[in-house]
């Protein structure tokens, strides 16, 4: 434990997702996060892995660029430790060495692809140290990005004991499905029958509450408050498919291109949270608070 006299700990985590790059920078003392700086990027590199598996050299250079800039933004505001990761998208291309390199080169820090299982650890770890209060039962994490979705169960003690990973995300459905602005009846249909197939049959150790994060679900609270049920599902498709996505995100402060995203990322909340048997609760945090939170612990003890 940190000693009383010891100063809050600034990290940070770059997170390279198959929708967005984003940079979290955190205040940590014993065990807390207070957000300094949240930003974010649409890079899309799901969207743009080509046919053989890779990627091509300008999305590489763009993403490289955003790095260094997320990168000097955490120095300049004093952060001491950080990590840089990159999850699905970077996990599937075949060049992903290419893409490592060429962010070494731009922006000086290594990048860490982390394999699911970590990636659902994480997000567990970040999600069940940010819930407004403590909870002693099972909790389940439903973790939807761009290119994956995670499912993890354990406990706040004993960590996660189960998990899954899915190659389904609110990017790839939607490349794969949406073809107009809003979504129409037929395209939202397709997509809940993808969605509810990659999990059907799924046998999910049922917990006693049940938490989303992510983009889509950080999102989905200001359509539909903090708790995704079959009631707020539908309230949310209603509002998605009710307007174009340009006046649907200026209504709700959302960037337009996250509301394209966010019918296909309600559908795969929807569908994991059937399996789990418990309505969403939309978490406060995720991958990247669990990355802060461990980078703070290991600095509070080293």
């Amino acid at each position: 434990m940190a000693s009383l006299l010891a100063p809050p700990v600034l990290c940070a985590c770059i997170d390279i997702g198959s929708n967005t790059t984003r940079v979290l920078v955190a205040d940590a003392d014993g065990g807390h996060l207070e957000e300094v700086l949240q930003l974010r990027a649409f890079t899309r590199i799901g969207k743009e892995l080509r046919g053989d598996g890779r990627l091509g050299e300008e999305k590489i250079a763009e993403v490289a660029r955003v790095v260094a800039e997320q990168r000097a933004e955490a120095l300049a505001l004093g952060a001491t430790a950080y990590r840089v990761v990159a999850t699905a998208a970077i996990r599937a291309a075949e060049n992903r060495a290419d893409f490592c390199a060429a962010v070494r080169e731009a922006a000086g820090v290594d990048v860490e692809i982390l394999d699911s299982e970590e990636e659902a650890r994480l997000a567990f770890v970040g999600a069940t140290a940010t819930l407004p209060e403590r909870s002693e039962g099972v909790i389940g994490v439903v973790d939807v990005g761009g290119g994956s979705s995670e499912i993890a169960v354990g406990t706040v003690d004993g960590g996660v004991s189960w998990s899954a990973s899915f190659r389904i995300g609110s990017g790839g459905l939607a490349d794969a499905y949406l073809r107009s602005d809003p979504p129409s009846a037929e395209e939202l249909h397709r997509m809940r029958e993808h969605a509810h197939g990659v999990f059907e049959g799924l046998e999910v150790p049922q917990p006693d509450r049940a938490v989303a994060v992510g983009g889509s679900a950080t999102s989905l609270r200001r359509l539909v408050g903090d708790v995704l049920n079959p009631e707020t599902v539908q309230r949310g498709l209603r509002v998605l498919s009710g307007g174009k996505s340009s006046d649907v995100a200026r209504e709700y402060g959302l960037d337009p291109e996250r509301v394209r995203l966010l019918g296909p990322g309600l559908l795969v909340l929807e569908a994991a949270g059937d399996r789990l048997g418990r309505s969403l609760e939309i978490g406060c945090g995720g991958l990247r608070e669990g990355i802060c939170l461990e980078l703070a612990a290991a600095g509070e003890t080293a």
